[in-house]
């Protein structure tokens, strides 16, 4: 087996969309002598997650697309019949409130969003001495909470209120397939990596044979919806910038039609 067939079965084995020979070979490092073949195989999937779909030389024909009149409204809970990648172009909570995506983008911008919310707690001059009664050191790094005697449940009681805000939201995706056919993506459950902040635009996802297309709209759960990473900087970046002058606009359009 020659050296791309040996990449692109070591990408099948990770459960990646399988790209063509011609393209791998394009993406392979130009160094003499290559890499051994598992950092050959990193470098080719960290390329592939980075690249558009939409490029005609990414896959073999067949490509493996959304099926014919898949927008179509009229069409009620077709199951796919075969695995699909796409690429997210758009994510919405539709949660939240404009004005709070708004707020949350901002924070992105400045570099302030996290990944989770997580409690430290910095020993005391008492706590190193076997007293420490009052914990006047904890710190809520993700939202600035910080309260004196928080400990053990105080803790948990503070990080509660983000972990059931994000088990319960629910997002919608614009997603692209090679075709360049774009759908909208609905969580119908809860799916841990898709979020403002947490998911890239140009991330690529795998939609598994069995996921149900219904009225035009993809209906994502963990079982058949595997986010398999990935970035288009350019995207992303003016997505970030984009979004948040669209979603400006539409805070100030309700705001003027509720006068």
């Amino acid at each position: 087996m020659d050296l791309p067939a040996q990449i692109r079965a070591g990408l099948q084995r990770q459960g990646l969309p399988t790209p063509s020979l011609a393209w791998i070979q394009t993406a392979m490092p130009n160094r003499n002598p290559l890499p051994p073949l598992p950092a050959l195989i990193a470098t080719v999937k960290t390329r592939f997650l980075a690249a558009d779909l939409t490029n005609p030389a990414l896959f073999d024909a067949p490509s493996p697309a959304f099926p014919p009149n898949c927008s179509n409204p009229e069409l009620k809970d077709v199951k796919l019949t075969w695995d699909i990648p796409v690429q997210v172009l758009d994510i919405e909570n539709l949660s939240r409130s404009k004005w709070d995506q708004v707020e949350e983008l901002e924070s992105i911008a400045r570099g302030e969003q996290t990944r989770g919310r997580e409690i430290i707690r910095l020993p005391t001059a008492e706590e190193d001495d076997g007293s420490a009664d009052n914990g006047q050191a904890t710190q809520a790094t993700a939202n600035g909470a910080g309260r004196p005697g928080m400990q053990g449940r105080g803790a948990s009681a503070a990080t509660a209120p983000a972990s059931a805000a994000t088990k319960t939201s629910t997002h919608r995706l614009v997603l692209q397939d090679c075709k360049g056919q774009k759908l909208y993506g609905l969580e119908l459950k809860r799916i841990e990596k898709i979020g403002i902040g947490t998911l890239n635009i140009g991330e690529k996802i795998m939609l598994k044979r069995g996921a149900i297309l219904a009225r035009g709209t993809l209906l994502l759960d963990p079982v058949t919806c595997t986010v398999l990473g990935g970035k288009v900087e350019a995207w992303h970046k003016n997505w970030v910038e984009g979004r948040l002058a669209r979603l400006r606009e539409a805070v100030g359009a309700d705001n003027r039609d509720a006068r």
